[in-house]
């Protein structure tokens, strides 16, 4: 699944114009704790209410804020885990989504991504993500099964999407086991491109709270 198909969330845009309590008005409304700042349809970057409510006047321009903007994105043509991935990586309760040439194409909140991601894969029991990325010509199921069974794994789902634009394929994997480092390391031999993986090693960083509240969520 590639962001540009997401059903993004309507929520409004910022300007540098904008006013200090106006956006601290705009997050609370929407539930939100970031939203994208954008000069005409250009994404501009992110805008947190934790560095708004540290300003001395809350009538200032968010002008003001240059310094404290950050501009984490997605492109409209990457995998939905790539979103997940920014928005832990980042904090963020929204992640925007933008063009080829930078425009805002929409936002979509961490909530959604979530929502998507579970019903995408399937991720109702415990178990690792793996995203492989090869030319079609290369993709053999047989192959990839066989190295994951190696590995004393199994595959749960497997869901294969090819990009329109580079034509290469994206092949998503669920596996049965949380520790995929294994897995990952013999699709590394076999010269595999491996682009995301998700498994037991993220409880040993500071995604540890992040992956926790996915696997929590996924069990409701």
């Amino acid at each position: 699944m590639l962001t540009g198909n997401l059903q993004t969330q309507t929520l409004p845009y910022l300007r540098l114009s904008d006013k200090v309590y106006q956006a601290l008005e705009l997050m609370n409304e929407n539930h939100v704790e970031h939203l994208p700042i954008v000069d005409g349809d250009k994404y501009v970057g992110m805008i947190s209410e934790n560095d708004l409510s540290q300003a001395e006047n809350d009538h200032s321009n968010l002008e003001q804020f240059k310094q404290s903007i950050s501009n984490p994105s997605v492109k409209d043509d990457e995998h939905v885990l790539k979103a997940i991935q920014v928005a832990v990586q980042n904090g963020l309760t929204v992640v925007p989504i933008i063009g080829e040439n930078n425009e805002l194409i929409g936002v979509v909140t961490y909530a959604d991504l979530l929502k998507y991601s579970s019903q995408f894969m399937s991720l109702n029991e415990p178990g690792g993500l793996i995203v492989l990325e090869m030319e079609s010509k290369d993709y053999s199921f047989n192959e990839i099964s066989r190295l994951i069974e190696s590995n004393e794994a199994q595959i749960k789902q497997l869901n294969t999407n090819v990009d329109p634009l580079t034509g290469l394929m994206e092949v998503t994997i669920k596996i049965n086991k949380l520790e995929v480092s294994d897995i990952v390391a013999s699709f590394q031999r076999h010269e595999y491109n491996v682009k995301y993986y998700f498994g037991e090693e993220l409880f040993e960083n500071e995604l540890k709270t992040n992956y926790d509240n996915l696997m929590n969520y996924l069990k409701i």
